[in-house]
């Protein structure tokens, strides 16, 4: 096995001009494993011009052809998902079942995408006038690209480049210069699919190769998720070049627990989607609001289940949480959560002095439980993306409502409750873009799209899904007329009316 990960470009593994790399990390050791290169602009450029010839005859291959292709690549991820499962574990730190969870999510988009012969179908409409027909089709954009990050090695941009390839555009991706293994072998995949060379390609890099991507002339469209403010930097360079772009940006998901929802179901719900993955998912729980009577005992109850997390290496199969993904990550949410302490929030559970037997050196935090937040504190006005819960108390459905609705991202939410006059005003009023009854993590499925509000999202779509073919794809409208001889012309000056 090299120690070095290439670019793979036009259906091989490239070196590329730079000589540039990053250490790729296993962050349970805190030790770089392997490398990978860091992609020059001209890198970019062999990737983008071997996608857009490729893009001349996959542009015009049949719907049937695209979805024999995707069918088949959906059976070597199912064939390869623990070898997949055991790259993320390795390069992200979670464990291996949360990464298999990841493999399987991210295979729904596939499975969604092998459907592409009855998601392409248009519209016609016969006669809309005198001997004359309409009707609508789409078509793909061209080159396009997907920016993705850390937290989700494989299921991320399996949410962009299996929507974009099934409606016959070309890819390149860049995945996260931290985690590039899934992508390395997803390539390989492909290509034993039957994906003709070019028409997916990966590059890896940092800025650069994302500045070259958001300035190249032949990337038709970009799908982004990461932080905010490198989803608006994204957004803002794709749109100023005139590409269609979609970025995903960063979140602060609350879950709200009403006074008669099952504290004890809450409880367990909440710990899982604030813990799992190290809470390094951008729908992770992050915030709960505990309204009137709920809070003393709902924060005892999730105070004893913070206990019992187990956190260790991915590969170990007692672990339910690993750790984070860098040691910079590590500094910045103990950070945080001393800050929080400092404000005069009372830190429940401290997860700061956490070690790991025989794994010192690993970028581990342990899950932390905080109480009395306020708003104005960092701990709750900044996304940490660590395993830190912060409590905060309101009186009513009305104040939870409000404090929600003034975040300024808009991501993902839930309430826990057993009224359904409470779900409904809570899923008609909050101003958020995923909502969650009694789900702590509501990801739509794979045939529904994915997507914020606010903060959340810069851009028009929402990303797979019905949302994501719309994207991936530009509409064409015919109308058509098949004069007889003997016809009369009726042709006119005025502007033309149905007859």
């Amino acid at each position: 096995m090299s120690t070095t990960y290439d670019h793979w470009i036009g259906g091989a593994s490239v070196a590329g001009e730079s000589d540039r790399t990053a250490d790729v990390y296993d962050p349970a050791h805190g030790t770089p494993t392997r490398q990978v290169r860091l992609a020059t602009a001209g890198d970019v450029d062999s990737a983008v011009q071997s996608a857009k010839q490729a893009f001349e005859t996959w542009g015009n291959s049949s719907v049937t052809a695209r979805s024999r292709v995707m069918f088949a690549f959906r059976q070597l991820l199912v064939e390869h998902e623990d070898e997949l499962a055991a790259i993320i574990s390795s390069e992200h730190g979670k464990t291996l079942e949360d990464a298999k969870g990841e493999v399987v999510r991210g295979r729904e988009v596939v499975e969604f995408a092998c459907g592409i012969p009855q998601l392409l179908k248009g519209e016609y409409n016969d006669q809309v006038s005198g001997s004359v027909d309409s009707f609508s089709f789409r078509q793909p954009l061209g080159v396009v690209a997907g920016i993705t990050p850390f937290n989700f090695p494989i299921m991320v941009p399996l949410w962009m480049h299996p929507v974009a390839v099934a409606t016959g555009n070309t890819f390149v991706l860049k995945p996260s210069e931290r985690v590039p293994g899934a992508s390395d072998l997803v390539a390989r995949l492909y290509q034993q699919a039957g994906l003709p060379d070019g028409v997916f390609n990966v590059v890896h890099g940092d800025k650069v190769a994302v500045d070259a991507i958001l300035e190249h002339p032949d990337v038709a469209a970009v799908s982004f998720v990461g932080s905010t403010p490198i989803a608006r930097y994204v957004h803002d360079g794709a749109s100023r070049t005139g590409k269609r772009v979609q970025a995903l940006g960063g979140a602060k998901n609350h879950a709200v627990v009403m006074p008669d929802a099952d504290l004890d179901f809450a409880a367990d719900h909440i710990v899982a989607a604030g813990y799992g993955s190290a809470g390094q998912r951008c729908m992770a729980i992050s915030a709960v609001v505990a309204v009137g009577p709920a809070a003393d005992t709902l924060v005892d109850k999730i105070r004893e289940r913070t206990h019992e997390v187990k956190v260790g290496v991915g590969t170990d199969p007692d672990a339910e949480m690993g750790p984070v993904v860098t040691k910079a990550s590590r500094d910045r949410i103990v950070d945080y959560i001393g800050q929080g302490e400092s404000a005069g929030a009372k830190v429940v559970v401290d997860g700061r002095d956490l070690v790991v037997e025989d794994h010192e050196e690993g970028f581990f935090v342990g899950p932390t439980l905080i109480d009395h937040v306020t708003t104005d504190m960092s701990v709750y006005t900044d996304e940490i993306f660590g395993p830190v819960l912060s409590v905060l108390r309101v009186a009513s459905l009305e104040d939870a409502l409000a404090l929600v609705n003034a975040n300024p991202y808009g991501n993902g939410t839930a309430v826990f409750t057993s009224s359904g006059e409470v779900a409904r005003t809570f899923q008609r009023e909050v101003q958020v873009g995923m909502i969650g009854i009694n789900v702590p993590v509501p990801v739509p499925m794979a045939f529904h799209s994915f997507g914020g509000w606010k903060d959340s999202l810069f851009g028009d779509h929402h990303i797979h899904g019905p949302e994501g073919v719309r994207f991936y794809t530009q509409a064409k409208v015919v109308t058509s007329r098949w004069p007889h001889v003997s016809e009369e012309s009726l042709a006119a000056l005025h502007f033309p009316t149905a007859h």
